[in-house]
């Protein structure tokens, strides 16, 4: 049935009636460490190859930021027996509908979907990036990697509104030497000293068998997939076993302060704090919030700051959950002109009767709702973004059973009002990060 007609079709006062799905799944751990996870799904002649490898921007040293991003290109360049940027013309012409990597704080994934005969050539191209790679990785073409990563940062964080903000705030949360500090694609000046030897070492480090888990979900026979895994993977050598992350997250006793001036038009607040880390209790208590307070025009942020006060131009508010300390964030776009200061002081007011009141049940259905809603139409996606092979991985990779996913969702639904308000009373003005955004003066 599809999501939405499934949600519709369940009555909206009762939070507990909602099914929770499963997914069927085996887990299987080569000699060589490699996790594989097999989920058949026949809907579609399709299958998902999905593969995630446990380092991000979170596993990286100071004076070595970026190179978990720096690997999502260099992955996709060539390898021994996969010509320069081959690995994308390959599969499109293999009839794959989607091809791509991303990479994160605290993980990096590469993802593919193929049709369903066209499974071994997948199996072949990611494991002959994670065994061979190296073979062909020269001065010159990581070079090149690295200016198109700068221009990627000019791009995506230096000439974009607010961008250089959206920087700072993780640099004033969590300051340095943490390795959340700034964003994951790092900075000009550790991506410029990148040796060949630096990142030849972070690769034999971190993308080994024994540091991956492979999902395949879609319409095949097990035993013959399998048998290909075997026939690509085994012979791949186990690498060092990574070292252990030891990171002590310092709580914020002060509040951080920062005014900034961009070539944008609207003044923005953000506000921030460092909250429970993914999966852990108070976790799904305020991705909750983050829906009650901005998810949609019935939301208090919503109601009150745009519709009512008329000040803000958008507003948002979300958990973003990472394993060393998620952060919870409010974002406030303002009106052209209108003073940050009160845009701040109302939001924060809407925050504070949320914390004293808690929601009411109404909220508390319609947030969990959406997250549902969300969940369900990722799950019919076989590959992809939210998809049921990212899904396994996901949770595979943060608790190391694949099938979690039934947990969080019965925990989501576990939240009552008095949950949502002691989560939401670690939110103080002295324990924040608060970034001031206002439009340059015209010369």
């Amino acid at each position: 049935m599809n999501a939405l007609l499934l949600l519709a079709s369940l009555a909206l006062p009762s939070r507990a009636d909602v099914p929770v799905p499963e997914i069927p799944f085996e887990k299987i751990t080569l000699d060589n460490g490699l996790e594989v996870i097999l989920s058949q799904d026949d809907r579609l002649p399709l299958v998902a190859v999905n593969i995630w490898y446990h380092v991000g921007g979170g596993n990286e040293v100071p004076g070595r930021s970026g190179f978990a991003h720096l690997f999502e290109h260099i992955m996709f360049q060539g390898s021994r027996n996969v010509p320069e940027d081959a690995f994308f013309p390959i599969l499109e012409a293999a009839g794959a509908p989607m091809v791509n990597g991303t990479t994160d704080f605290d993980r990096t994934n590469y993802f593919e979907t193929v049709p369903a005969n066209q499974l071994e050539l997948a199996l072949w191209l990611e494991s002959d990036r994670m065994g061979f790679l190296l073979d062909t990785l020269s001065q010159e073409r990581l070079d090149n990697q690295k200016a198109v990563v700068r221009k990627e940062r000019q791009q995506s964080v230096e000439n974009v509104p607010y961008g250089k903000a959206d920087e700072r705030l993780f640099q004033l949360l969590f300051p340095a030497p943490h390795p959340y500090n700034g964003v994951v694609i790092g900075t000009h000046q550790d991506l410029e000293a990148a040796t060949l030897a630096d990142v030849t070492d972070f690769f034999r480090t971190w993308y080994a068998p024994n540091n991956a888990t492979l999902a395949i979900v879609g319409d095949f026979d097990r035993d013959q997939a399998l048998a290909m895994v075997n026939r690509y993977f085994a012979e791949i050598p186990a690498g060092p076993t990574p070292p252990e992350l030891v990171i002590q997250t310092q709580p914020i006793t002060a509040e951080r302060r920062e005014a900034m001036t961009d070539k944008v038009e609207l003044p923005r607040v953000t506000m921030a704090w460092i909250t429970p880390a993914v999966l852990q209790p108070g976790d799904a208590e305020l991705i909750l919030a983050g829906r009650v307070l901005s998810e949609g025009k019935s939301s208090r942020l919503y109601t009150e700051l745009v519709e009512k006060q008329q000040i803000a131009q958008s507003v948002s508010a979300w958990q973003y959950s990472l394993n060393q300390g998620s952060v919870f964030g409010i974002e406030l776009t303002g009106k052209p002109g209108q003073d940050p200061a009160r845009l701040e002081a109302e939001a924060w007011k809407v925050v504070e009767q949320l914390r004293e009141k808690g929601p009411t049940p109404t909220e508390l259905t319609r947030a969990l709702r959406g997250m549902q809603a969300q969940v369900l139409r990722g799950l019919e996606s076989l590959g992809g973004f939210g998809g049921k092979a990212d899904v396994l991985n996901h949770y595979n990779h943060f608790t190391g059973d694949p099938g979690h996913l039934a947990t969080e969702l019965k925990a989501l639904a576990a939240v009552d009002a008095k949950a949502m308000s002691q989560a939401l009373g670690a939110l103080r003005t002295d324990n924040r990060v608060v970034i001031v955004v206002t439009p340059e003066e015209s010369r």
